[in-house]
């Protein structure tokens, strides 16, 4: 079954007219992200060309994919705006809310029971409006689109950051809030400022225990977590030919660890052979005869200093395997330097656990190379050090490998096969462990390691690197082991090594499943009832935010002045938050209570002047509110990265934050702020930010003047008397404007559609 057949043929249709009108416009030859772009531009963005970091321009999305952690807030948004029915393809996906325990059936077991109430919302809400439902178990959303939806040269949007995965497949598929999701699945335009464009020319071919997680580790060192900000990343030259469609989405979908707005890589052959295994051999026919379209031109790729604003050079023939860690993915070892890093650094040395699998990797071909691994273990007498856990990403991955022997090969070792879902890799795992606040190390093959994201252990070292690599790690049970020269003792007391990993790209009987997990919507969705219980403590219906007035804006309190790293894990945490992702009154508990307090580097203990007490971040937020008294936000770089939950921005919001000011945002952060209806403001001086007391009454200027390009500015009243005044910046445009004006870009909606 291919979904969507019809939207896709009348893609490929009209595709190539609107490449070519583009170029004709612009006279210049495209790179792939233009020519993806620049087709799906929407009526109210003339064709022009638009400034890169700079215009905002309106895009046509060709569908949308939710998870179900993201989908609750997104879909209680969607039924207040009008609409019978979405006006794109839309999905959702249950794969955040299943607690990795003890091993699939039994974890599987208890989420069904324990999320219940949440599941049979989301099921009925996609039955209702014309949206496809995967059910729990069926598997990971981005593999899920990988397999089933993604198309080269589409553009899609999704409610999790790492919807940048689709680019393994030719897509510009973009991570986004629940709000953007609304806009696209209700008909409106979707918003983008125009990208920059980042090149890595790849030559050479991977080879040995070298693998395309490598590359993405690797690209991750050189551009860091914010490097890749406002930008669309394009791989090009013959070493991108040579990697797998999967090994592609691998690299795209960690894009997302450096900020990037997506990651995409033009069609191929490798891309026609996953579209045929997977199925979709129409889609693949409909690529060829449209190939040229469906890459960069020539002339971008021979001299891609002159086309993209910063190009990067990758020989995979030279690249060693990378770990990149602890606490960030950015921070980037070259295996030959892993060892002494960890000896230099005192990292704890005994690895405690190996989790390989999630969205980023578990793809029939990590699988297998991980499975190669597994089986010289085991042919090798050797014994696995470290508790060892894999993630399938799909039931049709799962169904594979389990009928192919590969979870065979793992569970000989002592693997744990888990459900397939997110689990460990977004802290739905319940850890065996002594002590949960003990220094220790672990290493997946997951895309991210934030300081307490997997377990909720502060003190727990997250290294991330290959499936291939992690395995090999699992046995040997210590962080000073070099796979590619390492000696490990046997059982019989034997030296012996492992040798380099063998993959196949796909499955040479063909990917099969009974249960792909699919529920298509009802055909009359007018006739299904979403029930919200009034008195559940994990779905509230949604009340309009109010707008901000200039009023609100005088005489605010600091209610936090978060200090260095601050994610959206900080802001609003994961793991068993997960539980009241559909109820922001519950979940606004957990509002920054893993930001670092400036004033006393402290998490979760701030000072509030009405009580004279140090109190909760949300406990504050509370008093101030009832008070009637505005607060604000402070924080330092890149504020917001890692995922795309908008309940980051929802949460200050519900509690009556007015403004968050920083050195300097993450996209989609930033946006998720506007579309609340806040104001996201940056230091025009960053070093401002250490102006800034505690005790401070804060006042925002012209506010009632709030215009495009024009600064604000900030007083802050100082508890001693005196006062100081700075500039801070903001990137709304006149529509955006209009959000704040509103309340929120959702309120924005319902006014035009008359909604009240």
């Amino acid at each position: 079954m291919i979904f969507d057949l019809k939207m896709i043929r009348e893609f490929y249709k009209n595709y190539p007219a609107r490449v070519d009108a583009a170029k004709a416009k612009l006279k210049r030859p495209l790179t792939l992200s233009e020519k993806i772009l620049f087709a799906h531009l929407h009526h109210d963005s003339p064709l022009a060309d638009h400034k890169r970091g700079s215009d905002y321009v309106f895009f046509q999305v060709d569908r949308v994919a939710m998870q179900d952690a993201t989908a609750q807030m997104a879909l209680l948004q969607f039924m207040t705006c009008g609409r019978k029915k979405v006006a794109v393809p839309s999905t959702v996906h249950c794969d955040h809310l299943i607690t990795a325990e003890v091993g699939a059936a039994k974890d599987m077991e208890v989420a069904l029971s324990k999320n219940k109430e949440v599941f049979d919302f989301l099921s009925s809400v996609s039955q209702k409006y014309g949206i496809g439902f995967w059910k729990p178990g069926a598997g990971i959303i981005h593999q899920i689109v990988l397999e089933n939806y993604a198309f080269p040269g589409g553009m899609m949007i999704g409610t999790d950051s790492h919807t940048v995965n689709a680019g393994g497949l030719g897509m510009v598929a973009i991570g986004v809030g629940g709000a953007d999701a609304v806009d696209a699945m209700s008909g409106m335009a979707w918003e983008l400022q125009m990208p920059k464009l980042i090149g890595v020319k790849l030559t050479g071919k991977l080879r040995g225990w070298t693998s395309p997680k490598d590359v993405i580790l690797a690209v991750a060192g050189i551009l860091t977590v914010k490097g890749g900000t406002g930008a669309i990343v394009e791989y090009f030259g013959p070493g991108a030919q040579s990697i797998s469609a999967t090994g592609k989405g691998t690299i795209c979908n960690m894009g997302a660890e450096i900020g990037a707005t997506t990651s995409t890589f033009g069609y191929d052959k490798s891309m026609a052979r996953y579209l045929k295994a997977t199925g979709r051999s129409k889609v693949a026919t409909m690529c060829n005869k449209v190939a040229d379209y469906l890459t960069g031109d020539a002339e971008c790729y021979a001299n891609p200093e002159k086309y993209f604003d910063q190009v990067i050079e990758i020989d995979l023939s030279k690249l060693e395997p990378h770990i990149n860690g602890p606490f960030t993915p950015d921070l980037a070892w070259p295996l030959s330097k892993f060892a002494a890093a960890v000896k230099k650094n005192k990292y704890p040395a005994r690895l405690e656990v190996g989790l390989i699998g999630s969205c980023t990797n578990s793809s029939y071909e990590d699988l297998t190379r991980a499975a190669s691994i597994a089986r010289q273990a085991k042919d090798k007498n050797l014994e696995v050090k470290a508790e060892f856990t894999i993630t399938p990403g799909s039931e049709q991955i799962r169904f594979t490998a389990q009928r192919d022997g590969l979870l065979h090969d793992f569970s000989a070792i002592g693997g744990v096969v888990l459900a397939n879902a997110c689990g460990p890799c977004i802290g739905q795992w319940s850890r065996h462990i002594d002590d949960s606040k003990r220094a220790n190390s672990i290493m997946t093959s997951f895309n991210r390691n934030f300081t307490s994201r997997n377990d909720g252990n502060p003190n727990t070292h997250a290294f991330v690197a290959s499936p291939e690599i992690v395995t090999a790690f699992a046995i040997a049970g210590d962080l000073t082991f070099n796979p590619k020269k390492g000696v490990l003792i046997n059982r019989k007391g034997e030296a012996v090594k492992l040798d380099p990993p063998k993959g196949i790209e796909l499955p040479k009987a063909g990917f099969a499943v009974e249960d792909a997990g699919y529920i298509e919507p009802a055909k009359r969705g007018s006739t299904v009832k979403v029930a919200v219980d009034k008195k559940s403590e994990r779905l509230q219906l949604l009340k309009p935010f109010t707008p901000i007035s200039n009023e609100e804006l005088q005489g605010m309190r600091v209610l936090i002045k978060a200090k260095g790293k601050c994610t959206t894990d900080h802001i609003s945490m994961a793991g068993p938050w997960l539980k009241y992702r559909g109820h922001l009154e519950n979940i606004s508990n957990n509002c920054y209570i893993g930001a670092t307090n400036a004033f006393n580097d402290e998490r979760n203990k701030v000072l509030n002047l009405e009580k004279g007490e140090y109190m909760e971040v949300p406990a504050s937020a509370r008093v101030y509110q009832k008070k009637g008294i505005g607060t604000i936000i402070f924080g330092e770089e890149n504020l917001g990265e890692g995922s795309s939950r908008e309940h980051a921005a929802m949460e200050p919001r519900y509690l009556g934050v007015k403004a968050v000011v920083v050195k300097s945002f993450a996209r989609i952060h930033q946006t998720n702020l506007k579309k609340q209806g806040m104001l996201a403001l940056t230091f025009a001086n960053p070093a401002d930010y250490d102006k800034v007391r505690q005790d401070d009454k804060v006042s925002i200027l012209g506010f009632d003047k709030f215009a495009p390009g024009k600064p604000l500015q900030i007083r802050l009243d100082h508890a001693d008397g005196k006062s100081e005044t700075f500039d801070v910046n903001h990137t709304y445009n006149d529509a955006q404007i209009e959000w704040v004006r509103s309340g929120s870009a959702l309120n924005k909606i319902r006014k035009d559609f008359g909604v009240k």
